[in-house]
């Protein structure tokens, strides 16, 4: 069923006060780099931190030099640039008349008309290519493993059409780098660690995407956008703090399976405070609340991926 939009759009010509460094850039590029989200790091940060993970859990569990997880931490940190990028184009072009009729998203190139859906697909092709020869990469492999997540990037939007759990749809794409990871450094998975931690990953994803998502949750109700956020209703606070257990709990028991010492489990912890000092003081009726639980849920992937390399720095002196 098409939208139609309830909203006067306004054209993404961001006020004084939202200006990024996006606007240094010629007005033609402007719209397709705001499509590509380039100027917010959250999503970026949120994609790659379990591909850290997972890269340093194996570098620790198999004795590779610094050096190694730094190569492909690099890597990996370009890749989810890449992808991300990709995805909000995907995701934006199945939301187009969605995102017209929603306040918060109806300056977003796409919605608002300063980028065709031709230009959007068109912008989209190079940013897959690009991915693509960053997988090509690795060894054949994690080729082969990441591209069999693709599917699930595709479909991902149409989630929010099918199932209340559509934040769980986009964990089990978002966090393919848990495995990826691995698979990059040693050619192979040792699935009784990165199934956890990929699991782990996935929980985390529904925590920070459910805490942003509570802001259009009205609005998503109204037309008929399926999430969490709706069917978790005025519990919210006490459902993701059960999901938040479950996140250190899997992570912490992926670490454990991998021979991990006490700093990994220190850096668990510390995320762990994190996302608890967060939860409390997230204000869920406040949109701009919800909005900055994104990028400050990074920490917690931050603190997790401090302790695997604290770990590896001892490992290796």
């Amino acid at each position: 069923m098409e939208v139609k939009p309830t909203v006067v759009k306004q054209h993404s010509q961001h006020l004084s006060s939202d200006r990024t460094w996006v606007d240094l850039f010629p007005s033609q590029m402007r719209p397709y780099l705001y499509l590509a989200r380039v100027h917010n790091p959250a999503g970026t940060l949120l994609l790659f931190y379990p591909c850290a993970w997972s890269v340093t859990m194996a570098c620790y569990a198999h004795g590779a030099p610094v050096s190694t997880m730094w190569t492909y931490v690099g890597l990996f940190l370009a890749a989810a640039q890449v992808f991300h990028s990709a995805g909000c184009v995907i995701n934006d072009m199945w939301d187009k008349d969605v995102d017209a009729a929603v306040p918060r998203t109806s300056t977003r190139p796409l919605a608002s008309g300063d980028v065709s859906m031709f230009g959007a697909f068109v912008f989209l092709i190079p940013q897959l290519a690009l991915g693509v020869w960053l997988l090509m990469q690795l060894n054949e492999y994690s080729l082969r493993l990441g591209l069999s997540s693709l599917g699930l990037v595709v479909l991902y939007p149409a989630m929010k059409r099918v199932t209340n759990w559509p934040q769980a749809v986009l964990g089990l794409c978002f966090n393919w780098g848990a495995l990826l990871g691995a698979a990059s450094v040693v050619g192979a998975v040792d699935w009784p660690v990165y199934v956890p931690l990929y699991l782990g990953a996935a929980n985390w994803t529904i925590v920070y995407d459910t805490s942003y998502a509570r802001q259009d949750r009205d609005e998503d109700a109204k037309y008929g956008v399926r999430s969490t956020t709706i069917i978790f209703g005025d519990q919210i606070r006490p459902i993701l703090a059960m999901f938040s257990a479950v996140v250190c709990s899997l992570v912490s028991y992926a670490g454990y399976c991998n021979g991990h010492g006490w700093p990994f489990f220190c850096g668990v912890a510390m995320g762990a405070i994190h996302l608890a000092r967060l939860l409390a003081r997230t204000d869920f009726e406040n949109k701009e609340s919800c909005d900055a639980t994104l990028l400050s849920n990074a920490w917690f992937g931050f603190w997790v991926w401090a302790g695997a390399f604290a770990d590896l720095l001892l490992t290796t002196q």
